[in-house]
This record gives structure tokens, C-alpha cells and sequence, in this order.
């Protein structure tokens, strides 16, 4: 009896009750957990600020967003796990549950093997790409050349985060990203203030955080590999299974860059308004992420309520658990939009000290107020299509996104300036959220067959 054929034969898991308390149990502790990573690059380039010197804190800085964007590539691992292990676990296939985690470490490690076999010439293209001084383009090797030996640890976290969350499990990603954060923040602080190893001390003190943080990540996981199926191979390598896994991965991959594309794009345009619209863009920039971070905690809700829902075949518990994530969603994006209103201008103040940027960032204050509530549906909707894995839907809808983005910069620029921009950027949030609106209905009416 093939893999499939003996999930076929699994009883529906069992039913949870739908409930406030059940959302904001799984949200909370991914917005905390969120919380804890601008602090670790604060100290990242505080630490190697006490050195007294401007290339450190550059080699840091460049360092860190090279490797970050190559390892957001394989962002799809964690949300494409979550979405079919919720759906797999509400369905009460247990056995699928437990090999999904082997195939996303599998996946991880290869992956992350795959980089440091490849790393000079990724290093190279990184570097044509954003060019810096000999100085700076140096340390930010050595940075790199000691960072990449976690690879294969950082981007199989992806796939055991993914897994956590699918089973509501979020109390433990917080358990894991305070562990990793809290680490490597002591190890910075040894390496570099303690030690003296500089920009080295940073690298060696991630490299630490990520290798541990994996094996803790793996003792959280302890209960699957109590039995035998996490290895079964038979399973693990089932051909149809691999080719969905493969076939979701991709849709998402694509999708995610895309997005990657609008917000490249947006600051490339901005660049051409001058160096102080520019500087004021990206003091803005830093309330677009925290909007994200509050609302990836409602939406990664979204994500395994949906998919759990999805796999047990319940659409009454599909909507209602998409419209209480989406209301905690949505009450959260009023708090931030109030909060923006009200202390924006502060924010900005503490984020910069010129005051021809504060007063220009000052001037376009008022999208970031409208951001969270315009973007809300954008990230809630995100939750709920990866829940049900209707990859292909959100990647063509983005197709529909990024040309309404486009058509809305070459309209509205022209128009308005930056404001154009920063419109431009508004009408992508709606679009992504009004093209996933149209396709929801089918989302929902699939739980019913």
C-alpha cells in the first residue's frame, strides 16, 4: 500500500474548538518572537560600533543583508511546510506529519550545503551587485566565509519554525528564536567587546546561535522521532508527495520574488528623488516592517487554523477561523495605525538625528499610518492561501499585483513625486488583497469536496 493510499485509510483529526483565545495563543508569541530581531542587529552594529571605526559597522551591515536575502530564497520551506503539515494534521495523517519535518531538514541541509559549496561564486555576484570600499568589501568576506558554515542550520530552522506552527506550537518558536537571539547577543558582546575578535567575533557568535538553536530546535521537536516514521524512506521519498511539495515550493518562490521585486524596485525609484528623500524613504521603511511583524503573527494563525480546517474538511471552521484571525488581524492594525499617528514623529526622531531627514520622512508620515489598515488584507490573505496551499493562486494573483504596482508608479509619479511612490506602494497592498479576495470563494469551496 502506497504512502498515500494508507493516509486514505487515517481518521480526521481530531476537531479543536475555534476560539479567540485559540488565535491570539498562537499569535502572540510569533509577534514577541518577532520583536527580538531588530534588537539582535541593533547589537550586531553596536558592538562592532565600540571598535571606533566606520568599515566594521559597514562590513557588518553589508554582510548580514547578503546572506539574509540568500537565505530568504528559501523562504518557501517555512511556509510551505506550515501549510501542509496543518492540512496533514487536521486530516489525522499522523505518518505524513512526522516525514513532512524530514523532508523540510532534508531539504534545509541540502540547501544550506549547496551555498557553501557555492560560495564563491555567490559572493562574487553579491558584490557586483552592491559594490563597497576594499576595506569594507574585505571584512565583509571574512564575515561571510565564517557565517555560511551555519547554512545548512539556518535554513533547516525554516522548515522546523514551519512545522511548529503548523502544530500550533508557537510558545516554542518564541522558546527558540529568545534562545538564539538571547546567545547570540551574550557571544557578541564576549567575542567582540570581551575577546576583541571584531567583525569575526560577530560571524562566529551567529554561527553559535544558528547551530544551536537548530539542535534546540530539534529537541522541541523530540516527540515525532520517538517512533520509527520520521524515517520511514518509502514514505519520506514518495514520488507524488515530493512533486506537490515541489511543485507548492515553487509557486511560493516565485511569488515571494515578486514581492521581493516591488520592494527592490521601490527603493531604486526612490533613489531618484535624492539622497535626503532616500534616507527619509528608508526611515520609513523600518514602520513597514514592524507592520509586518505585527501582522505575520495573525497571519501565521491564519496558516494553521486554515490548514487544519482545510484537512479535516470543515468549511464552517475554515471561516471562521480565517474571520477570527483576521479580526485580531485587523484590531492590530488599528492599534498600529493609532500608534503611528500619534508617536510617528517620535519614532522617526529616534531613528535619526538630521533634521532635514526627520523633517522630510515627517512629510510622508501619513502612509504609514494608512499602511496597516491598507495592507491588512494582504497579509491576512497570505496566511490563509498558504494554510491551504493555494500556491498557484497567490502567485498568479501577485502577477496581477506587480503590474498594477507598475501601472500605479508610472501614473502616479509623475503626479505627485514620492507621495506617487509611497501611492504606488498602497496600491499593491489592495491589489494583492482584492485579486485573493476574487479567489477566496473557490479556497473556501474546496474544504467542502
Amino acid at each position: 500500500m502506497s504512502a498515500v493510499q494508507d493516509d486514505a485509510q487515517a481518521a480526521p483529526g481530531l476537531p479543536v474548538e475555534l476560539t479567540h483565545k485559540r488565535v491570539l495563543k498562537i499569535a502572540i508569541p510569533i509577534v514577541l518572537s518577532n520583536a527580538t530581531v531588530p534588537i539582535l542587529g541593533a547589537v550586531d552594529t553596536g558592538v562592532v560600533g565600540q571598535m571606533g571605526q566606520a568599515a566594521p559597522i559597514g562590513a557588518v551591515g553589508i554582510g548580514a543583508i547578503i546572506l539574509a536575502s540568500v537565505y530568504w530564497i528559501f523562504g518557501f520551506l517555512r511556509m510551505g511546510t506550515t501549510g501542509l503539515v496543518s492540512q496533514a494534521r487536521g486530516a489525522g495523517h499522523h505518518g505524513e506529519v512526522a516525514v513532512l519535518l524530514t523532508r523540510a531538514l532534508m531539504i534545509g541541509i541540502a540547501g544550506g550545503l549547496a551555498l557553501i559549496a557555492l560560495q564563491v561564486p555567490v559572493l562574487w555576484a553579491a558584490f557586483q551587485l552592491s559594490p563597497a570600499s576594499p576595506e569594507v568589501e574585505s571584512l565583509a568576506r571574512s564575515y561571510i566565509s565564517i557565517r555560511i558554515w551555519s547554512a545548512p542550520f539556518a535554513i533547516g530552522l525554516y522548515g522546523i519554525t514551519g512545522w511548529l506552527i503548523a502544530q500550533e506550537r508557537t510558545r516554542s518558536v518564541l522558546v527558540l528564536q529568545l534562545w538564539m537571539n538571547g546567545l547570540n547577543i551574550g557571544l557578541d558582546l564576549w567575542f567582540v567587546l570581551g575577546l576583541g575578535w571584531g567583525v569575526e567575533g560577530v560571524a562566529t557568535a551567529t554561527v553559535l546561535a544558528e547551530l544551536t538553536g537548530a539542535l534546540l530546535g530539534l529537541w522541541l521537536c523530540r516527540d515525532v522521532f520517538k517512533s520509527a516514521i520520521w524515517r520511514d524512506w518509502a514514505r519520506v521519498f514518495d514520488r507524488e508527495r515530493l512533486v506537490h511539495m515541489a511543485r507548492l515550493n515553487t509557486d511560493i518562490l516565485i511569488r515571494s520574488l515578486l514581492l521581493l521585486g516591488i520592494m527592490v524596485s521601490f527603493t531604486f525609484f526612490g533613489a531618484g528623488f535624492g539622497d535626503l528623500t532616500l534616507a527619509s524613504n528608508q526611515i520609513l521603511m523600518q514602520f513597514i516592517e514592524i507592520t509586518a511583524y505585527a501582522l505575520d503573527g495573525f497571519a501565521f494563525a491564519a496558516e494553521a487554523i486554515v490548514g487544519h480546517a482545510l484537512g479535516a474538511r470543515s468549511r464552517a471552521a475554515l471561516r471562521r477561523g480565517a474571520l477570527l484571525a483576521s479580526f485580531w488581524g485587523g484590531v492590530a492594525a488599528l492599534i498600529l495605525a493609532l500608534g503611528f499617528g500619534l508617536f510617528g514623529g517620535a519614532i522617526i526622531d529616534l531613528m535619526t538625528t538630521a533634521p532635514d531627514v526627520r523633517e522630510t520622512a515627517r512629510v510622508f508620515l501619513p502612509w504609514m499610518v494608512a499602511a496597516p489598515v491598507l495592507g491588512l488584507a494582504s497579509w491576512m490573505f497570505d496566511g490563509i492561501f498558504i494554510g491551504a496551499t493555494r500556491t498557484r493562486d497567490m502567485r498568479n494573483m501577485m502577477v496581477l499585483t506587480v503590474i498594477a504596482y507598475l501601472a500605479a508608479v508610472a501614473m502616479l509619479i509623475p503626479l505627485w513625486g514620492n507621495h506617487g511612490l509611497w501611492a504606488a506602494l498602497m496600491v499593491s497592498y489592495v491589489a494583492r488583497g482584492l485579486t485573493l479576495l476574487w479567489k477566496y470563494p473557490g479556497l473556501e469551496a474546496s474544504a467542502a469536496r
